[in-house]
């Protein structure tokens, strides 16, 4: 096959088009130049204490225009959603729709603030109550909680629940059994509540078996953290009966709902034995996430940790919605200020409530989909566990290695083909992993472009593979020294 720099292949979106260039700011400041109109000081200069300047810090001199057109070109350079395929496993950076985002944006939600008493709140503290009662629905758990900001809070926050039940009974447990399949901040939630992360390794298939959590399950390990689909996104099928053995020997279950996508309405994790489960309101219910927020990380709950919820709980007493602040002695207490990140968690209940049931369609496309990839692929990349999937779909590099290219080859040139590259190189258990998550939203006709593009790698290594190694060489910046780049990064405009 041609380079891609010779002709577009059609049904990819690749191709080239005006690129406007665009230099540091530093570089287009001019001395003098400014971009704001300030009045007169109408109090008198007062000097600062010696140590509160700076003199070392330069910044530039810019006009209006200069920032406007700077930041509006930069933003020509993105890819996102709204642009095309987002296909990373494990983040379900799925399309959302603009009436939640138009919703959010109400000025009646956007303007409240949370401190107006409560008779003025009703309809935000209606969607916060709203939305609790839902997340309960959806996971089969007793109680929720909305104030965690984000997944990884999310999980900081069961771990606490879990520590704060075993000092009620009376434990000093210091382990927390984690599987080599979980997400990559679940062995820090639970260092930062002081236990001792042990991993427990996957058995032949890719999931947890009940032999291999029994070896390791004694009295000093405070329960066990399960992502459930796990990173392979295989379900774990053992899982209630090792939730059953950690119980049996004292411990609680933590699941990670961060792969929640691929189970709503079909797996009920109370059932199964979850005391605790976080859930990403920014990956699974409607809130756009990338670039480090915004997010949303609430945990629902068994009944066993209800009385060691954060507080104070939303309450509905004769119609009306009022914060509960009678003492809750063994609460973990607030996580932070106020109740949640408003705005996420209102997107989630307009996602919900417009969907409805239909939340298990939701999944059910979300599997299919990364079936399909994983069946119209498993001919030209290494497939290490070929079993059915849930969400996403994990292949490796093995059979391009021959031909010396690897799995960053593969999701350079996928650059070139104009499709944001897929999670490479994790799950870690896996060697050279490329982890695909096409998410529900994609449309037949989208999958079979990405798959067209990924085989057409798969040829190209075998019969040019000089150009992989170049890519990508469509875009803006070419192939740059990620190393280098993350080990001695330049911030500022000293280059």
């Amino acid at each position: 096959m041609s380079s891609l720099t010779q002709s577009r292949q059609p049904g990819w979106p690749g191709t080239t088009s005006l690129v406007l260039d665009e230099p540091l700011l530093w570089e287009k400041a001019k001395p003098g130049r400014v971009g704001a109109s300030l009045p007169e000081s109408d109090v008198p200069p007062a000097p600062l204490e010696e140590g509160l300047t700076r003199s070392d810090l330069r910044l530039p001199d810019l006009g209006e225009l200069d920032v406007v057109r700077h930041y509006t070109r930069l933003s020509t350079w993105n890819f996102g959603v709204d642009t095309g395929s987002y296909p990373l496993g494990s983040c379900t950076m799925k399309y959302n729709p603009k009436l939640n985002e138009k919703l959010a944006a109400l000025p009646g939600f956007a303007g409240a603030h949370p401190l107006l008493p409560t008779e003025l709140s009703q309809g935000a503290l209606r969607v916060l109550y709203e939305t609790e009662q839902m997340l309960c629905a959806v996971t089969g758990l007793e109680a929720c909680c909305l104030q965690p900001s984000a997944g990884a809070h999310g999980e900081l926050t069961g771990i606490m629940l879990i520590q704060a039940w075993h000092r009620a009974q009376g434990n000093r447990r210091t382990k927390m059994l984690i599987p080599d399949t979980a997400h990559g901040t679940n062995p820090a939630s639970s260092a930062l509540c002081g236990y001792t992360a042990v991993k427990v390794p996957s058995g032949p298939d890719g999931i947890l078996t009940v032999e291999a959590v029994a070896e390791l399950m004694d009295d000093d390990c405070a329960g066990i953290m399960v992502t459930n689909p796990n990173t392979l996104g295989l379900f774990e099928s053992n899982f209630k009966a090792i939730a059953e053995l950690v119980h049996a020997r004292g411990g609680l279950v933590y699941g990670d709902g961060a792969n929640l996508n691929a189970v709503m309405g079909y797996a009920h994790m109370g059932r199964i034995g979850v005391d605790v489960m976080h859930m990403n309101l920014h990956k699974t219910f409607s809130t756009p996430h990338g670039g480090g927020g915004p997010g949303s990380g609430p945990i629902c709950v068994s009944r066993t940790l209800v009385p060691f919820l954060p507080g104070p709980r939303l309450v509905e007493r004769n119609g009306i919605l009022e914060w509960d602040a009678s003492a809750a002695p063994q609460s973990i207490g607030r996580l932070h200020p106020f109740w949640g990140q408003f705005g996420v968690i209102l997107r989630a209940w307009a996602y919900m409530h417009t969907l409805g049931a239909d939340l298990k369609r939701a999944s059910e496309l979300a599997v299919l989909n990364a079936n399909y990839v994983k069946a119209r692929l498993r001919d030209v990349f290494d497939l290490p566990f070929p079993q059915a999937s849930l969400h996403e779909c994990v292949f490796t590099d093995k059979k391009q290695e021959d031909f010396n290219v690897s799995t960053m080859d593969v999701a350079k040139r996928l650059i070139d083909c104009g499709f944001h590259p897929p999670t490479i190189y994790f799950p870690l258990v896996v060697h050279g992993a490329i982890m695909i998550e096409p998410t529900e939203s994609e449309s037949l006709e989208e999958l079979d472009a990405f798959i067209e593009a990924m085989r057409s790698i798969a040829e190209l290594a075998e019969t040019n593979p000089s150009v992989l190694h170049d890519a990508p060489v469509r875009t803006k910046v070419r192939r740059v020294d990620e190393v280098t780049a993350a080990r001695k990064p330049v911030l500022t405009g000293d280059m």
